[in-house]
């Protein structure tokens, strides 16, 4: 049953023949069942190919976006917002692809190594992240070279790749760092995406005019002044939303440094008092948005970060052993599928009622289980299937796992 929603969607890709279709299946779980590191020599240890066969077939190439979309729409909620995340890989070796120095939130600093910018579908209605395509970005000295800059190369990213996303969602989100007029402008001109976002507590905002035209000579008066954040004009904003937690408020506004007018979700967190603790700026480019939506899909957006923490920590994103650029752009993105499909077979197959809180470290131990179990049974001859053997046998494969139904 977990095979056959693979092979349905592998089966009608263009250009993945027969061996290939049953490789991935056999990779995909061989990235749950691994224990340790996961590289090209635990590879050849723990699978049925050997070690060349691995390293051979991850220079070939495979559609990560396509299949990854198809998982997504068949086990997914239908409402998304498209999240983009650049993260740090810890990577060393002179003739590694892309090596250079990238900032490392974990750490706060530039760091020596890789980066791979990652696009997910957060499914607001299921609040989780399903992996899309990762992208390795080249080495600051390689942009330099083709007078690119970081937040460009982005941009053009995010500007290829958009009619893809568009099937799955009209909606981008981002951190508050892309918040700048290059990528705002080109993405939400050049494609038909509008980007959700934050933008900094001292961000220029100024109310939009409304009053008649006094019929002098020169240019219409368009603003009327300059936005506290701390103290929002009321006659411009409207409650949105409102509880113990948390107020919102809404009202179109130009923001000064986008040179745009936006839809402004302006959340000021509320302590037991009701007394502000802080507020944040959040916005959209899409003026029909609802404040509430703005600050919900932002929200959401954090759920890619737990995508690249359970991809660190149970199916070895940072441990892969080649230098090159196609072995490199596989070994993150099989990384990162792997993790869709475990919550795609053990989570969102589930109805939400029934759904405890997904968890990587449990399905390592779960397939790991059956690995060994599987093994037994090739070397003693035992036939699994026998009546008497069934209740042992899920007893066996479920020792020491924990929050998951199989």
């Amino acid at each position: 049953m977990e095979n056959s929603i693979l092979f349905t969607i592998l089966q009608k890709m263009p250009f993945v023949g027969k061996w290939q279709r049953v490789f991935l299946v056999h990779l995909f779980f061989l990235f749950v069942q691994i224990q340790g590191r996961i590289n090209f020599m635990q590879m050849g240890r723990y699978g049925k190919y050997n070690e060349s066969s691995y390293r051979r077939n991850f220079s070939k190439s495979f559609d990560f976006q396509h299949f990854n979309k198809k998982l997504i729409e068949t086990v997914g909620s239908s409402h998304y917002v498209i999240a983009f995340d650049p993260t740090h890989i810890r990577k060393s070796g002179k003739s590694t692809f892309g090596k250079g120095k990238f900032w490392s939130g974990c750490d706060s600093a530039m760091k020596q190594g890789l980066e791979v910018g990652g696009f997910a579908a957060c499914d607001i209605d299921n609040a989780t992240a399903l992996h899309i395509e990762g992208f390795q970005t080249p080495s600051l000295t390689a942009l330099k070279k083709e007078d690119k800059t970081l937040l460009s190369y982005y941009t053009d990213l995010w500007i290829k790749n958009a009619e893809s996303f568009e099937q799955l969602s009209a909606y981008g989100c981002v951190d508050a760092y892309f918040s700048k007029y290059h990528f705002i402008e080109n993405v939400c001109t050049k494609t038909n995406m509008h980007i959700v976002s934050r933008l900094r507590d001292d961000a220029h905002l100024r109310y939009l005019f409304r009053g008649e035209p006094t019929g002098k000579q020169g240019r219409p008066k368009q603003y009327d002044g300059k936005v506290d954040s701390e103290n929002p004009d009321l006659n411009y904003f409207k409650v949105a939303y409102s509880d113990e937690k948390i107020r919102i408020y809404e009202a179109n506004l130009n923001a000064k440094a986008l040179k745009r007018t936006i839809k402004l979700a302006l959340t000021q967190f509320l302590d037991e008092k009701g007394k502000v603790l802080r507020t944040k700026l959040y916005f959209c480019t899409d003026l029909s948005l609802p404040a509430w939506y703005i600050v919900k899909y932002y929200q959401n957006r954090f759920q890619i970060e737990f995508l690249y923490r359970d991809a660190n920590q149970f199916t070895g994103l940072e441990q892969c052993q080649a230098r090159d650029k196609e072995k490199l752009y596989f070994h993150f993105n099989i990384s990162l599928t792997t993790v869709s499909i475990m919550k795609a077979l053990h989570h969102l197959n589930l109805p939400k009622e029934d759904r405890k809180s997904f968890s990587m470290a449990s399905l390592k131990v779960l397939y790991n289980n059956e690995l060994l179990l599987n093994m037994f049974f090739d070397a003693f001859g035992i036939n699994p299937k026998q009546h008497i053997n069934n209740p042992k046998l899920n007893q066996i494969r479920n020792f020491g796992v924990l929050n998951v139904k199989t």
